[in-house]
């Protein structure tokens, strides 16, 4: 993360191998010359080419408020907005009414999110303020309704609740940023008197990178599950050594920084991180803190999946990921063991696995800011996850017993509901939209605000899947949008969670997609399959359903169609609650 270093490998980067394509605009009035090649740097890292829009000097306005302008024309996929504090307190010094400053500010702010949600289908991303380091009135400063300090925080808490009411925008928070490094450190009056700069250019590479784990949160690229080893990671000692009176664990030496980590790992669980264990234990000694400890935070039903054996941590963790149905690069590993985090990075090398120091107080602080927890969107879905999956740890129990795959469907006595969006339900299917990419037929990415958009829209259908079985409800876990173009009848967006695969979701889907085609009297169904890295799973979809193959662009895109009289129903093994389309 030197900035010297990254600029040099700039200039030989080679970014033709990444899969992901994204178009980001940056629009600040700061200089950003200097961040753009960290950008690219940076989201090469992580899988993306990205191409950058750089618009001019503080020509936000005059770019966002033109729909003709050259920021449309680019198309972006994100649009960044940076605004540097020194621009602002020129502003503030020279308002003859300084508590309109705020007001003006979050106005024009937002003003800019509102055209953008008008023009394009772009996430925002929006930077916030860093907070001045020199105060008029020293420790009295936050006392003092007009100071300039008191002013910024008030813009900075502002610009925060209007986000929350857009969907589409996003935050970065450059003033915990520069709290972090101190903002007199961060701060270069040299360098924006010259130039204009941000900050100092030893920083800018923080800058960089929590823009970057923004938009590749808005692209679906998060940790979904977190694996923890348990012996010297979530307590002190060997539990099968030391018994459960013998292990480091409360409020004494050690012993209080593993219950700040559990409390932390807590909070993610609520967040609707999944939280997993794989551990070379006995199951009945490692399940025994959970369940017997006084100072354990985290319990035996925080946990999703819990293994504890003596074979390789690499084969445990194909097992969690297999009943969790989610990518290894969802996923990061805890342990203390310098082998076994060697050993996983080796062998799955998509998992994130952190280097833990040998001080356990200090865990926290090696896991909690690597932005490695970022994310795009929270609903209230989140903190059933871990249920959820404990259910369908249920449920592959049960399907042991089961030698006929129809005969298992039919016992999980499940129930569908097919209905249209609405208004409740958008926080979540703009998250599923965001973060499926498996069984994600196009991957194409409508933010929240499109889709309030769509309910609207005569020519568009979208819809939303729930399932629910004997052992629990598995909430909103699929979304199909359909689009009707003139005889024909496109299936524009089609994803499901992984969770449900095999279930005879996607028959019963299917079945009411050509069922409301037949109704509405189109020629034709049309799909497409967009080729992705992670999307090979559904590449002969449309073909199991008997679609035919229209066209190939060679680029990854296969055009597939269907006459509705041709359609053969395939068998459902639920009962339907559908709603009429």
């Amino acid at each position: 993360m030197d900035y010297l270093d990254l600029v040099a490998e700039s200039r030989t980067l080679d970014d033709s191998a990444c899969r992901l394509q994204l178009r980001v605009a940056v629009l600040a009035d700061v200089a950003t010359q200097h961040l753009r090649p960290l950008l690219q740097v940076l989201f090469a890292r992580r899988g993306a080419r990205a191409e950058i829009y750089e618009a001019g000097f503080d020509t936000a306005d005059a770019e966002v408020l033109d729909p003709g302008s050259g920021l449309y024309r680019f198309k972006p996929d994100i649009i960044v907005f940076l605004s540097g504090s020194e621009a602002a307190k020129i502003s503030l010094y020279a308002a003859h009414d300084r508590s309109a400053f705020v007001t003006g500010a979050v106005g024009r702010i937002t003003g800019l999110w509102e055209n953008v949600r008008s023009n394009c289908e772009a996430r925002v991303i929006q930077a916030n303020f860093v907070l001045p380091s020199e105060r008029a009135f020293g420790n009295y400063e936050l006392k003092v309704s007009h100071s300039t300090g008191s002013l910024f925080a008030e813009l900075n808490a502002r610009i925060i609740e209007a986000a929350r009411e857009a969907g589409h925008v996003l935050l970065c928070d450059l003033d915990h940023l520069a709290a972090e490094i101190g903002r007199r450190n961060w701060a270069d009056e040299t360098l924006w008197h010259l130039s204009k700069g941000l900050c100092r250019l030893d920083y800018l590479p923080l800058v960089a990178q929590a823009l970057v784990d923004v938009a590749m949160a808005a692209q679906g690229r998060i940790i979904k599950c977190v694996v923890l080893d348990l012996d010297n990671t979530l307590w002190g000692g060997v539990i099968g050594d030391d018994g459960l009176a013998g292990i480091e664990l409360g409020d004494l030496d050690a012993g209080e920084a593993f219950v700040a980590l559990q409390r932390f790992l807590k909070e993610l669980k609520r967040r609707g991180v999944i939280l997993a264990v794989v551990s070379k234990n006995e199951e009945a000694a490692a399940l025994a803190p959970f369940r017997e400890h006084p100072d354990m935070v985290l319990r035996e039903d925080d946990i999703a999946v819990f293994i504890a054996n003596w074979d390789n941590k690499v084969d445990n963790i194909r097992r969690v990921q297999e009943v969790l149905n989610i990518g290894f690069d969802s996923m990061m590993f805890l342990d203390d063991n310098p082998f076994e985090r060697g050993l996983v990075r080796d062998l799955l090398p998509e998992i994130v696995v952190p280097e833990l120091p040998e001080d356990p107080a200090l865990f926290l602080r090696a896991i909690g800011d690597r932005g490695l927890f970022e994310t795009a969107s929270y609903s209230s879905n989140d903190a059933e996850r871990v249920a959820q999956y404990r259910d369908e740890g249920s449920r592959e129990r049960m399907r042991a017993g089961f030698t006929n795959i129809d005969d298992y469907l039919r016992s999980l006595g499940m129930t569908a509901r097919l209905e249209r969006f609405k208004p409740f339900n958008l926080p979540r299917i703009a998250q599923l939209i965001q973060r499926s990419n498996q069984f994600n037929l196009t991957t194409r990415r409508h933010g929240e605000a499109a889709c309030a958009a769509m309910m609207d829209d005569p020519a568009v259908v979208p819809l939303t899947v729930n399932l629910a079985d004997k052992f629990g409800d598995y909430g909103l876990i699929s979304v199909v949008i359909l689009v009707r173009q003139d005889a024909s009848l496109e299936i524009e967006t089609y994803l499901m969670s992984c969770r449900v695969l095999k279930r005879g979701v996607e028959q019963f889907v299917m079945n009411h997609i050509f069922a409301y085609a037949a109704r509405a009297g189109v020629e034709r169904v049309i799909g497409r399959h967009v080729a992705t890295v992670k999307n090979a799973m559904v590449s002969g979809f449309y073909a199991e359903f008997g679609f035919q193959k229209l066209g190939d662009d060679g680029n990854g895109t296969v055009t597939w169609g269907l006459a509705p009289s041709l359609y053969t129903p395939r068998p459902a093994f639920m009962a339907s609650q559908t709603m009429e389309l």
